[in-house]
């Protein structure tokens, strides 16, 4: 019997995106050349995210090349926990661009090239608007700017990021603080339904010893 290998699967470190792909003709002495353009966006969904254009006269090269410019071109953006520091609106070209950063479990709420950008790069919640041009690559290209801008403003004006497990340990303490308070109401609400009956029950009992004494005297009157 020969001994069976176990193959190891290879876990890619980037995720690789195809946003748009072009067939591009140049007419030459010769005949036409045909070509491909292909978008492509790179992340490692850890906060490494690029974006680039790969050209070839294949479409297989044109996507290869597009990795590896955008593999050149890897950005790191600061996140506040899972999503971005703060807001902002970007315009390169005809894209027009605005993030904005969400509450934890909301969710990515964006278009679709402006979320392969989000995505790749890891950023879990995030509120965002195209405003400007609703082609997919000027609107990845004013994301991919908007990203970049962030990043610029917070290592100049050194802004304090908290990191995913701070943000959890917060929202910990919260719903503990949250829960303790629902108790204390419910404590109070029980003690003060407690002396209501036995009020109550104390009223009931004078009342009746009242009609008691009144109805022997009316019978004693009688008699």
């Amino acid at each position: 019997m020969r001994p069976t290998r176990q193959r190891s699967a290879a876990v890619k470190e980037f995720e690789e995106k195809v946003i748009q792909i072009s067939r591009v003709s140049k007419k030459t002495k010769g005949g036409n050349k045909i070509g491909f353009s292909a978008l492509m966006v790179v992340g490692d969904r850890k906060g490494r995210v690029g974006v680039a254009l790969g050209k070839a006269p294949d479409l297989l090269a044109a996507i290869k090349k597009g990795v590896k410019k955008a593999k050149k071109k890897l950005v790191k953006i600061p996140m506040n926990g899972t999503t971005i520091p703060f807001s902002i609106i970007v315009k390169k070209g005809a894209g027009r661009v605005l993030l904005k950063p969400a509450p934890k479990g909301s969710g990515v709420i964006a278009g679709g090239p402006v979320r392969a950008v989000v995505e790749a790069a890891g950023i879990r919640d995030i509120s965002s608007k195209i405003l400007g041009s609703e082609n997919q690559a000027s609107s990845v290209y004013a994301t991919f700017e908007a990203l970049q801008q962030i990043a610029h403003l917070v290592a100049i004006k050194g802004i304090k990021l908290k990191s995913i497990a701070e943000t959890e340990a917060e929202e910990k303490a919260k719903v503990a603080q949250l829960q303790s308070e629902a108790k204390q109401r419910i404590a109070k609400t029980s003690v003060e339904e407690k002396s209501k009956t036995v009020k109550k029950i104390k009223r009931v009992s004078t009342t009746q010893v009242k009609r008691n004494k009144k109805s022997l005297k009316e019978t004693q009157t009688k008699k």
